[in-house]
């Protein structure tokens, strides 16, 4: 037995984290001594190195919760498909340090090979072959799915792109992609009860640009503007909550407004110039 400092000691996890992990029923302690101290056993420190192995792969905590709660949990299983992504995460890293090291020298390499969705099209032809009921369902047919994949794979660099620019790494773009695959029956559940809302929500969504660009002489940093502005934010967040939008969300939304279609679209909806006018009053709520 361990206690929970010798365990922070010989992990590197704190001992505020290994409290937390209790708490939240993630790894709890083997048994408490009389006085109420956590002691660990050689089991739950088997547990928590499969917990810092699916860190390490950016699984979020209640990912792995659920993970580690299965029924079917297999250890080995585990191990084996640990070892494939770490291997392609260490696959990926390589070339990136390539490509830095050709950067550094001064070399121009615009080159976007190094940001593969490889491990994202492996998850679409797993959850294509384990889950072709729900394929057919929602795509129509796997042929459909097929040309869905294949159109990933011939954009494969611009798509990596996007990846990046929305959720920061291709690796946390690939994990809640998997994740939405792995839960997508749910999810599209409530996609469904969101959509027969649509209307009301895009109704409530067109009133709020309008406001917002009602006057596009205004200051987009006047405390009127920017409480819109939140309003707007504050509504698309909670109408997309199903699926994990990424963190650079909004510099993907605020980028958009510069492509010359999305443009076109809302300055023909909101009128001339709008396009422009939210992107500077979004770019100033989020302080960019």
């Amino acid at each position: 037995m361990k206690t929970i400092s010798q365990v922070a000691s010989l992990t590197g996890i704190s001992t505020r984290t290994l409290q937390y992990y209790d708490e939240i029923d993630l790894l709890k302690p083997s048994e408490l001594t009389p006085s109420g101290y956590r002691l660990y056993n050689d089991e739950a420190l088997e547990k928590l190195q499969q917990i810092l192995f699916y860190k390490e792969l950016n699984f979020k905590l209640n990912e792995i919760k659920e993970i580690l709660q299965k029924p079917e949990y297999d250890k080995i299983e585990a191990f084996k498909k640990q070892k494939k992504l770490l291997s392609l995460k260490r696959s990926r890293i390589d070339k990136l340090i390539a490509l830095l090291e050709r950067l550094e020298k001064g070399e121009s390499c615009m080159s976007f090979k190094e940001f593969d969705l490889s491990e994202y099209i492996e998850a679409l032809e797993q959850f294509k072959n384990e889950k072709s009921e729900e394929v057919i369902k929602h795509w129509g047919s796997i042929e459909n799915f097929n040309q869905f994949i294949q159109k990933i794979k011939d954009d494969e660099s611009n798509a990596a792109q996007l990846a990046i620019k929305q959720f920061g790494s291709i690796e946390k773009y690939t994990e809640a992609m998997k994740y939405n695959l792995e839960h997508f029956s749910e999810i599209m559940e409530q996609i469904d009860e969101v959509s027969q809302n649509a209307d009301e929500i895009l109704k409530k969504s067109d009133e709020l640009f309008l406001q917002l660009t009602a006057d596009i002489s205004k200051d987009v940093t006047t405390e009127e503007i920017q409480d819109i502005v939140r309003e707007i934010v504050e509504f698309t967040n909670k109408n997309n909550s199903i699926v994990d939008m990424g963190e650079g969300y909004w510099d993907f939304v605020i980028d958009s407004y510069s492509n010359e279609v999305a443009k076109g679209i809302t300055e023909k909806k909101y009128g001339a110039g709008s396009a422009d006018y939210i992107a500077r009053a979004l770019k100033v709520y989020f302080g960019k």
